[in-house]
């Protein structure tokens, strides 16, 4: 298990315990890699490049994004303007939007993300959902990815639901609140189940490396 967290070994036990057919995917896919994205302003940044678009797409925008001199930093981002972010880079004047709401509320303080990690999972995507293009979606992956949180569930996220559909055989995939509901029965180890269902989806659409936190 190198690089995995000390509870991923317990986690695996539990999740073969409660969810037998989501612990086999081990067997089928092979070993769970342990991706990470780097935490703070960088992290959240790169998780608003794959908001509604493919993982190709946003693994190109960041690739563009991230070399701008400055760009990784607040002060720095906010330096560049749309002809930098959107014509250089790539972002649509959107996600621009959002990433300079980033950056504006880490400089103004009204978002802490040194205190994030001392925060209750669900206080903490509140926290970063009170910033404007900081939806559910992005909260959670960025605190199960950047933060290694142990019982984080995109509910939203289609590829875990088409994951789950076809692992199960489901006629069709689970809306969010559905899939939330169905994810109860892994916790206190979602995340862990997450990543499982991704590692799934990647091994039976012949697309590794395609999830959300994978920096391309």
């Amino acid at each position: 298990m190198n690089d995995h967290p000390a509870w991923a070994a317990p986690g695996l036990l539990g999740l073969a315990l409660a969810d037998p057919a989501l612990h086999g995917v081990l067997a089928a896919a092979g070993p769970l890699p342990w991706r990470r994205r780097a935490p703070g302003f960088p992290g959240l940044l790169r998780t608003i490049c794959g908001q509604q678009i493919s993982n190709r797409a946003a693994g190109a925008i960041w690739a563009r994004l991230r070399a701008l001199p400055g760009a990784l930093d607040p002060a720095g981002l906010m330096a560049l303007d749309d002809a930098v972010l959107c014509g250089v880079a790539g972002l649509s004047r959107p996600k621009a939007a959002h990433a300079r709401s980033l950056a504006t509320a880490i400089l103004e303080g009204r978002l802490r993300l040194e205190d994030l990690a001392g925060m209750a999972d669900e206080d903490a995507v509140a926290h970063l959902c009170a910033i404007r293009g900081l939806g559910r979606w992005t909260a959670q992956v960025h605190l199960l990815f950047a933060e290694d949180r142990p019982d984080i569930f995109p509910e939203g996220d289609l590829a875990l639901a088409a994951a789950l559909a076809h692992l199960r055989d489901l006629p069709a995939r689970l809306p969010p609140r559905a899939l939330a509901e169905a994810a109860r029965g892994w916790q206190p180890w979602r995340s862990l189940a997450a990543r499982l269902l991704w590692h799934h989806w990647r091994h039976v659409t012949g697309r590794p490396g395609k999830d959300p936190e994978d920096d391309g």
